[in-house]
């Protein structure tokens, strides 16, 4: 499903200053789609600022060496935020996922878009354009500049190469295409260096990530028959490892290196003391479709949800949906 980009393109043409949003707990895609649009809508004249609900992770600051980006709140208040002639959303549509950023989409009179892969959604009020066979919304945003005749510069191809790649887990996912390289392809053109991208994202760990890595890979349970593997993290041990919640990520994908594993979670306790679940799958086992039972969404195969506490109340209700759904299958 290709995007006709014609709508989008006259509406950008029509205005002047536009606010970026994306996801809380933004990851690569998010971070990196956020600013290679921003270089794009630059390179067009236009003023742009991001303004996302969440803080941008310290192991991806380098996205954003300038600090441009905003935490709603504490950075920039509402009527600041609704100040704008356009607001885009990236690599989200669900109000779940935009936490207060929802108050200015409520609130403001801008033009609203949602540019987005996922197959969980919500009526934002936006004018929509939605791939969910694109492997990432980086994917999107290089083919719109595609569409719209810009060549990337180097730093704008640098964070789309970043959001297509982690959203592909470095192109070993199943959603890595014929497209996707293509679109890897054409950044790497303009002068990306795909092994220091590698280095930044990969191999910046601490002593501190890795003993909590350690940690939770050596409570990994595999149940249903071995079908199933999960995980946990409590907020005790980020204290008792000097870690935080983003040293988490990618800690799920490691269950599903178990032999004869089809699906699998992590539970992070969050400071909040809500538990955030990410969900995999790496059959057709549609783990969307699991996390939108609590609230949550996704993709088919990597999803995810926010439940409330207790931790042990939390980890039962998922069991129980994962099971019911591999049990159908």
């Amino acid at each position: 499903m290709l995007i006709d980009w014609q709508p989008l393109k006259s509406l950008i043409q029509s205005h002047e200053r536009f606010v970026l949003s994306s996801h809380i707990r933004p990851d690569a895609d998010a971070i990196g789609s956020e600013m290679g649009m921003k270089a794009l809508l630059e390179s067009l004249g236009k003023t742009v600022r991001i303004i996302n609900p969440s803080a941008t992770p310290d192991h991806l600051k380098f996205l954003d060496p300038e600090g441009c980006i905003l935490k709603f709140g504490p950075d920039v208040k509402l009527e600041a935020a609704t100040d704008t002639d356009v607001h885009m959303v990236l690599d989200t549509s669900a109000w779940q996922q935009l936490n207060d950023v929802r108050k200015v989409l409520e609130a403001t009179n801008a033009k609203k878009v949602v540019i987005d892969h996922h197959v969980s959604s919500d009526d934002l009020g936006a004018e929509v354009f939605k791939d969910v066979t694109a492997s990432a919304t980086g994917v999107l945003i290089t083919e719109l500049a595609q569409f719209l005749e810009l060549t990337p510069t180097r730093e704008m191809a640098e964070k789309l190469y970043s959001a297509i790649a982690t959203d592909t887990g470095w192109f070993r996912f199943s959603n890595t295409d014929s497209r996707t390289l293509r679109a890897a392809a054409s950044l790497v053109d303009v002068g990306v260096e795909p092994n220091l991208l590698y280095q930044q994202l990969y191999e910046r760990s601490s002593l501190a990530r890795l003993k909590l890595h350690g940690r939770v890979l050596d409570r990994v349970t595999v149940d249903v028959d071995g079908r199933l593997a999960y995980t946990y993290v409590m907020r005790k041990d980020f204290k008792e490892t000097g870690t935080h919640p983003s040293d988490t990520e990618d800690l799920v994908n490691d269950c599903l290196t178990i032999e004869g594993t089809e699906c699998a979670f992590i539970i992070v306790e969050q400071m909040s003391k809500q538990m955030k679940v990410s969900f995999r799958s790496r059959t057709d086992l549609d783990v969307a479709a699991v996390a939108e039972q609590f609230g949550g969404g996704g993709h088919k195969k990597a999803s995810g949800a926010m439940l409330p506490g207790p931790f042990d109340e939390a980890l039962q209700r998922v069991l129980t949906a994962l099971k019911t759904a591999l049990n159908a299958t």
